[in-house]
């Protein structure tokens, strides 16, 4: 057995490297727990003065770093720095918000990204236009204010909007990859987006039943215009979006 002989200072030096990625992380964490805080106040608004609440639920992750270290392999990002790492990689914090309906999806993004301290970097519609293998949700980039006692920072969040239908989907789909290595059956490929398909459906003819038994009018529930299909996946054409 080969004997490590290990000093004081590379101990210090790996100690003052683990405190670095702690506050690297911890800044996510923070812009994720804003992003958070403004959701959780739209639902108990909705749920209090309109008697309609259109979250179902809310879930948050954020990167570990064994997941940031794969990520910066795969962008073939060469000698990563914390600042290198902050402008390459946007999705170290992300919450999902799953929505009864379309319609919500778009009602929400719209009622969050239109907050004054809110900054919209890009948005992927994969529900207006979704991916090759029947994937459907809204994607959004935001920075949020954080405010710490150094001074205000400035934390991007990844910011995912779907309905159940979508999530559950999405959920199997994500099982199913994993289960083959990413290596999918093809008979499977297509039963996915043969779901895919009907949970379109399905979404569609819940949120019909929703309106006609509410006597809501279609206006009211229709979702925004999507965005052109040169927005995905990379320009984005709300007029809110700055530097991509």
């Amino acid at each position: 057995m080969t004997t490590v002989h290990v000093t004081e200072d590379t101990i210090n030096q790996a100690r003052v490297l683990r405190d670095e990625l702690q506050r690297f992380l911890r800044e996510y964490e923070f812009g994720m727990r804003e992003v958070e805080t403004k959701i959780s106040i739209l639902r108990d608004e909705f749920t209090h003065d309109h008697a309609y609440n259109p979250i179902e639920h809310v879930k948050s992750r954020l990167k570990s770093p064994d997941s940031i270290v794969e990520k910066i392999a795969r962008k073939g990002i060469d000698e990563p720095d914390f600042d290198r790492i902050r402008a390459e990689i946007t999705d170290i914090a992300g919450v999902r918000v799953t929505c009864s309906f379309v319609a919500d999806v778009y009602r929400l993004f719209d009622l969050l990204t239109a907050q004054d301290d809110v900054t919209v970097r890009t948005v992927k519609d994969y529900i207006a236009h979704p991916k090759a293998n029947g994937y459907k949700s809204l994607h959004a980039i935001i920075e949020v204010p954080v405010f710490l006692s150094t001074g205000a920072l400035s934390v991007p969040v990844e910011v995912q909007f779907r309905t159940i239908a979508m999530d559950f989907w999405a959920s199997l789909e994500h099982k199913i990859y994993y289960k083959f290595s990413n290596q999918v059956p093809s008979h499977l490929v297509d039963s996915l987006s043969d779901a895919a398909d009907a949970a379109a459906e399905l979404d569609s003819r819940m949120e019909r039943l929703h309106r006609e038994a509410h006597g809501v009018p279609q206006r009211q529930l229709a979702p925004a215009p999507p965005p052109a299909p040169t927005a995905i996946p990379d320009a984005p054409t709300d007029p809110r979006v700055v530097g991509v």
